[in-house]
């Protein structure tokens, strides 16, 4: 099921599946948001503005504009095998 970025919450991991807005898409690129990287959302501000994701290995902060544009696919966690 697809989401918009801006509403994940804290500490889940989903995968980048495309972008909504091709003005943006490749500035995102250039910071390491490609489709198919898995990131995960770190910290978001009190006012929800700007959210920092964990990308390619590094942090990056996003506004929330940019963060309803990425458009992403949350990962299912492993079972444990009993």
């Amino acid at each position: 099921m697809e989401k918009k970025l801006s509403e994940i919450r804290i500490g889940q991991k989903v995968r980048i599946k495309s972008f909504a807005n091709d003005d943006i898409f490749l500035k995102l690129m250039e910071m390491g948001c490609v489709p198919g990287e898995i990131i995960s959302v770190d910290q978001v501000a009190p006012l929800k503005d700007p959210i920092s994701i964990s990308v390619a290995g590094y942090q990056l902060s996003l506004r929330l504009n940019e963060a309803e544009n990425i458009l992403v696919e949350e990962l299912i966690p492993e079972q444990p095998i009993a």
